[in-house]
Parts: C-alpha cells; structure tokens; sequence
C-alpha cells in the first residue's frame, strides 16, 4: 500500500557489513558488574559517572577523549521487569539516537531473531492521515539471523497493522478487496471474487444477507486468493467486517468508536499470507475473506430473521450485532468442501474473549492436539502469545433455538467467546481445524507494538505450520 512503512521495516545492511555502524552493548543489571570489569578505564569512569544501572530501555553513548561516541550501552533490566513485557531490545531502539549500530555483545536473554523482529517492528510509524517519521535508530542484522526471514514477517504485520488502522471511509469491502489484488498481484496469487445478488446465485446466503443493507458501492463481497501449486494445503478463513453499526440491534455510540478494526481477522489472515508467500513456503494456500458492512437500512436483516446457511444448516437471528459468525460460517462452508490439511479462522469476534484473557493474548479453539502442541511452543518461542480456550461440547445445546437448527446470539450472555467457537465449528465439521477469537488492536503504546491496530497469532500459525504440515 503507498503510504505503507513496511519498506522501511528493514536492516540497516546485511551481516557483518558495519563498518560506519555504532557498536551496541547491551547488559543486563545481573551482567553490568562483569562487563564494566572488561572495559578501559575511560569507559567505566564515563558509565560510572552516569549512574548508568542497565535498566530496561536505558541508553547511554560513551565518547572518546574528543567527545565522539565510541559505544552504546543499552540496559535489559531483569528477569523479573522483561517478564512484564515482550520485545526488549525494542525498547532500546526506540530511545537510541538516529544512527545504525550493531550488537557487540551476545543478548542476555531471548531469541535473537524475535528481538531483531521486535526493532524492525519498533520503527513502524502509520502516516497515511498525518505526516510521521520513523524513529531513526536502525540495526546492521547480526550474525546468524536471517535478514529475509525477519524482513518479510516484519512486513507482513506492517501490512495487517495499515489495514486495520485506516479508517472505514477508506477500507470498505471494495477496498479491502484491492488491498487483496495488490497482495494477490506481487506474490503471483489468483483471486477471485464473487459480489452482489451473485452471492446469492453461488449460495453464499448470510454474506448476501449481513451486508446487503450497505450502500451499492460498499456492497458484500467473498474473496478468494489462492496460491501455490504443491505440498500440504492450508486454508485461512478471516472476518471483514469493514464496519459494524451492530445492524437493527445498533450499537451505542461508546461500542462504535472502533469498529473499523472488525476487519482485523481478514487484515491478520492477509499479513500472514504475505509472509509465507514472501518465504515460499511449500504448501498450497487459500486465502478466504467475506468483505461486508454490516450497516442499517430498509434492507437489513432482522432480528428474528431465519437464514439459510451455505451449509443447509438455518440460523435464527437474535442478535444482529453477532453478525460476523454469520459471514464466516458460509466462508468456512466453501473451505471445508476442499478438505484442506488445515484451515484456521481469525476473527474480532467476541467482546467476552477481550473479557476473559484481555487484550495481549490471542485466544483459539481447536481439538487437535498436535497444532495446540505446535501452537503453544512456537508462541512461546517468538514472544506471540497465545491461550487455548475450549470447545466445550455441553454448550452445544446454548446454540440450537426453538424453530432453527442455530442460534446466532444465545441469550442470557455465558461463555460468548465459546458459543461463537462452537457456532462456527458446525460449518468446519469433520476438518483439522482452529479458530482465533484475537482483538486486533494495542490500546496503550508498548515496545514494537504502538497503539492501534496489531497481528495477533499470526507469527505463532506462521512458526507452527512446519511441524503442524510437515514441511
């Protein structure tokens, strides 16, 4: 996208070429003793001097005799203070001067090519609306990282964080579907679309029912990327709901204000389609996204309403503020057709998953336990974090009404992020198959995560998927 940072989400050269570059050592407060007993005598006396304490995200530039700097030193605090947040060596670049520098010392603790991710990351700005500079600090890629890797997962989130932060009057269905041709265009991918009363026509009833009210040029739309001619096939499923009035059930003006990342499960499902065409992954992938605005008008769908699903299955409408399962369930419906090896759903789905886990962790349902496996470890590995949440069959009986097979909204407001899972389960029947229920959005500035739109899970999928499909 034009006004994108992503081409700017990169090293400052490649390995080993730092010769104009600052030398950055970064300490721990365990460490800072030892390492002051290696250095020259100017340079204890000058840190000394600063009362430098290595504390996380403090910096300090160490001059020569002539006042020119000659080393960084940068603080990685403690085991306990890094265990309060992810991405520390962000936080150093993000108080560093501009300039380049590179890692003289091996880093205390972490992975060091999350922590590089997590630097490129911190210098991603959104200026589509008002003028913004990067932070300047950029970093020469360390030895043993690989630069491409790095760069492509960096810009993959970049994509997903522009989608999900411009506005609804910019990112409706029909745009969404030409930041999908754009993508779709650099990696060589087909996309097809399907829009209009041929939703209809192709059985694609509950987008055709959810997104009708919209205005013509905004009017739902299902599109269908797909990429890839060998290997295991993998299917992301992801909710475009460019923007939720909440429909006849209208939301207050309070639940409003952000609605223009309840695209953020189709923004994810993208970003991570662009990294694993950017690392040509070996599998087959499709890329299904049903692009609606679920707005108010003589022809919205009602409360009380009974749609017939692509599956067969009818859904009662009792809420018409729950209406992305509604999108998803005839997305997951055409996916599950094709039986790929796996296929995951991402989703803004439900308020209840933002109240039981918050909004750093992104929650998911799956009953395989060779992905939770996968999941949990690579989660844990790359400073993704993610949290099982489960697919509890005695709820079953909370989604099934009196006069349909479904209930869209149950009533009486338990365990709603478990309700919706087990909702769209029924459109993934008899496939290996996980749902994310993730929030999309960074509510308070963080070290390479600013406030706004966020990936959430994807770098965990993109991490897991060798050992999940064999690649």
């Amino acid at each position: 996208m034009s006004h994108s940072q992503s081409d700017t989400l990169k090293f400052a050269a490649a390995s080993g070429d730092a010769s104009d570059a600052l030398p950055l050592h970064v300490v721990d407060k365990d460490g800072l003793e030892t390492w002051l007993d290696r250095q020259a005598d100017p340079v204890r006396t000058w840190i000394s001097a600063s009362g430098f304490t290595a504390g996380l995200g403090k910096t300090l530039l160490v001059p020569d005799a002539s006042g020119t700097p000659i080393m960084a030193v940068a603080g990685y605090g403690d085991a306990a203070t890094r265990a309060r947040g992810r991405f520390p060596l962000a936080a150093i670049a993000s108080a560093l001067p501009t300039g380049s520098y590179a890692l003289a010392t091996d880093l205390p603790w972490g992975d060091l090519e999350t922590e590089c991710l997590g630097w490129l990351l911190s210098q991603y700005v959104f200026g589509k609306y008002k003028k913004k500079s990067a932070h300047g600090a950029r970093l020469i890629c360390p030895s043993g990282v690989d630069a491409n890797r790095v760069e492509a997962i960096a810009a993959g989130e970049a994509l997903t964080r522009d989608l999900i932060n411009i506005p609804a009057s910019d990112m409706g269905p029909q745009d969404l579907q030409a930041a999908t041709e754009s993508l779709a265009s650099r990696f060589g991918a087909t996309l097809s679309v399907i829009t209009r009363e041929a939703l209809l026509d192709q059985n694609f009833p509950m987008i055709h029912a959810v997104g009708r009210a919209a205005a013509p040029n905004r009017a739902p739309r299902l599109l269908d990327m797909t990429w890839g001619d060998s290997g295991p096939t993998l299917t992301l499923v992801g909710k475009g709901v460019c923007f939720d009035t909440g429909g006849l059930n209208l939301k207050p003006g309070a639940s409003m204000g952000l609605m223009k990342k309840d695209m953020g499960g189709a923004a994810t499902v993208l970003g991570l389609a662009h990294m694993i065409m950017a690392l040509n992954l070996p599998l087959r992938l499709r890329v299904l996204i049903p692009a609606v605005e679920n707005s108010v008008s003589a022809d919205s769908f009602r409360p009380g309403d009974v749609l017939t699903s692509r599956a067969g299955l009818t859904v009662e409408i009792n809420n018409t503020d729950a209406e992305g399962r509604l999108v998803l369930a005839d997305a997951l419906a055409l996916g599950s057709e094709d039986n790929p090896d796996l296929m995951i759903s991402m989703a803004t789905l439900t308020g209840a998953a933002r109240v039981a886990v918050g909004p750093d962790l992104s929650p998911y349902y799956t009953d395989d336990t060779a992905v939770v496996g996968a999941l949990e470890t690579a989660a844990a590995a790359i400073s993704d974090p993610v949290w099982r949440m489960p697919f509890w069959t005695p709820y079953e009986k909370m989604i099934e009404p009196a006069i349909a097979d479904l209930d869209n909204a149950p009533a009486g407001g338990f365990a709603g992020s478990i309700t919706a899972a087990l909702f769209l389960r029924r459109f993934a029947e008899d496939q290996r198959y996980a749902h994310f229920d993730i929030y999309g959005w960074n509510p308070s500035p963080a070290p390479a995560r600013p406030k706004g739109g966020v990936g959430m899970g994807a770098r965990a999928v993109l991490e897991a998927l060798p050992k999940v499909l064999g690649l």
